[in-house]
């Protein structure tokens, strides 16, 4: 009778352990230090806001600071999979702390949903790749609006300053392309690296070229060096900029030399501005309001929205792959994956997503606002 009581609590204890795993485990590596903290801050911030059950799981968080370097990106990857037996992973903060979970999420069948931005991490779409997600807009997409309003600005000459990275790369890449097809001229090409403490040698070379408009493809605060250089050395023309640079922290850096700057960015941005018929403003503004009723009036970044909008995505995501599997197992993990790819017409803060095998982002051009800065802030000009 003592061994069949010994049993039984071993069952129950083992049915006790079983229903514990049963909770949805989500991984998150960010750059809460180093050279992009100002993208992951908000990042952590929104997580607290994230919902803590869906189809009736449980879902448990657990957030590592990759401090924007790609090997420990790598190292909290593998943390997360083989300590905290995570079900999905969100991350990194920048391209390059990114890329390198890209391979990683396939060899564990793991699925990543990235919070940087190049479509480098997600493009082309491969037995690799086909494990990660972004719910972020793809350059090529940001870049065909932006060339268009220089266009319409009758710009003839473009110079590039970026980062001397992935992002830096994709960036000067699909707006090579894009300028070439609407016969505007690339005459300077720089490059940067984000702790550097000055660009100065580089904008001398970009002012030698007299061009009509200067790209900056950097993101968060050393996004801000290149545009306040520019300006104290004198370049009277239009300064662009990426959807990286959608925080205060910019903003506050950059002060009064940021004027006039333009860019492309999420609709998340200037949710307020935008017409009430729009879907995106209801999503936008609820993410916005409950961000800030957290943090603080005018505290809402992309960054944030970028989390948000992927939690959109996993939520919609879970609610499929729970009907089929439970979590903390491989089965589990690729019914997940299944159903990112499968979520359709997802109203979010910057846009519509609609994944498939071949577009594992999933955004067109109703995720596209252009914004210029005016006077410390974000004033929209259109949508492309």
């Amino acid at each position: 009778m003592r061994n069949g009581v010994s049993v039984m609590a071993t069952a129950v204890l083992a049915i006790a352990a079983a229903a514990a795993r049963a909770e949805v485990n989500v991984g998150v590596t960010i750059s809460l230090t180093g050279p992009a903290a100002s993208l992951g801050i908000p990042v952590q911030n929104i997580v607290k806001l994230f919902p803590t059950e869906v189809g009736g799981e449980k879902i448990r968080y657990t957030v590592l600071d990759d401090g924007s370097d790609p090997s420990s990106s790598a190292r909290n990857f593998a943390r997360l999979v083989e300590k905290e037996r995570v079900d999905v992973i969100m991350g990194s903060s920048v391209t390059p702390a990114t890329l390198s979970l890209v391979p990683l999420a396939a060899q564990h069948k793991t699925p990543l949903l990235s919070l940087a931005a190049s479509q480098q991490i997600v493009q082309p779409q491969d037995e690799t790749r086909r494990w990660v997600f972004k719910a972020i807009q793809n350059e090529s997409l940001m870049a065909d609006a932006t060339v268009d309003h220089m266009a319409g600005k009758k710009i003839k000459t473009l110079a590039f300053i970026g980062f001397a990275d992935p992002y830096g790369d994709s960036w000067l890449n699909v707006l090579q392309y894009e300028a070439k097809k609407r016969g505007i001229e690339l005459v300077s090409t720089e490059r940067y690296v984000r702790n550097d403490p000055s660009v100065t040698a580089q904008v001398l070379r970009i002012l030698s070229k007299k061009p009509d408009a200067v790209f900056i493809a950097g993101s968060g605060t050393p996004a801000a060096l290149p545009q306040k250089t520019l300006i104290e050395r004198g370049f009277k023309g239009v300064t662009y900029q990426t959807y990286g640079i959608a925080n205060r922290d910019f903003l506050k850096l950059a002060g009064s030399d940021a004027q006039g700057a333009v860019f492309a960015v999420g609709p998340v941005v200037v949710a307020s501005q935008l017409d009430d018929a729009n879907p995106i403003k209801r999503v936008a503004m609820e993410a916005t309001r409950q961000y800030e009723t957290a943090y603080g009036p005018g505290t809402m970044a992309v960054f944030a929205a970028n989390a948000w909008d992927s939690n959109m995505l996993l939520t919609e995501a879970l609610k499929a792959a729970l009907k089929k599997e439970k979590p903390g197992t491989e089965a589990f993990r690729i019914a997940l994956r299944d159903a990112l790819e499968s979520v359709k017409d997802l109203v979010t803060t910057q846009g519509v997503l609609t994944m498939s095998k071949p577009d594992h982002s999933g955004y067109d051009k109703r995720a596209v606002a252009m914004v210029e800065i005016r006077d410390g802030n974000w004033r929209y000009l259109s949508s492309k």
